[in-house]
């Protein structure tokens, strides 16, 4: 199954603090791609804040491996989990179509 997984920082926190966390965080960040797990990675392009596609079996799964992350380990961020299911809305259009 596909998640979306949205990063959240956690209010309080300075630069410093992800700053000791940070070569952690991209070697289990490369270690999870490398597993097939983070297939995804962006920025969204108004902030800093990562946006993943992960490949986990449920919600729950993708839960487990982000707390994996150095960042979520320590309380510097979390992520808001949306499972993805394929859209199915186009097959409206062949339904209606008849066969001429």
């Amino acid at each position: 199954m596909k998640i979306l997984a949205i990063e959240n920082e956690i209010s309080g926190k300075t630069a410093e603090d992800f700053l000791h966390h940070s070569e952690a965080e991209a070697r289990r960040v490369w270690e999870l791609y490398k597993k097939g797990i983070i297939r995804e990675m962006y920025f969204r392009a108004d902030q800093t804040t990562a946006v993943l596609i992960l490949e986990c079996e449920n919600k729950e799964a993708a839960k487990e491996e982000l707390s994996s992350l150095p960042l979520v380990r320590n309380g510097l961020i979390s992520f808001d989990l949306l499972p993805l299911a394929p859209y199915p809305g186009l097959e409206r259009l062949f339904k209606t179509t008849q066969a001429y």
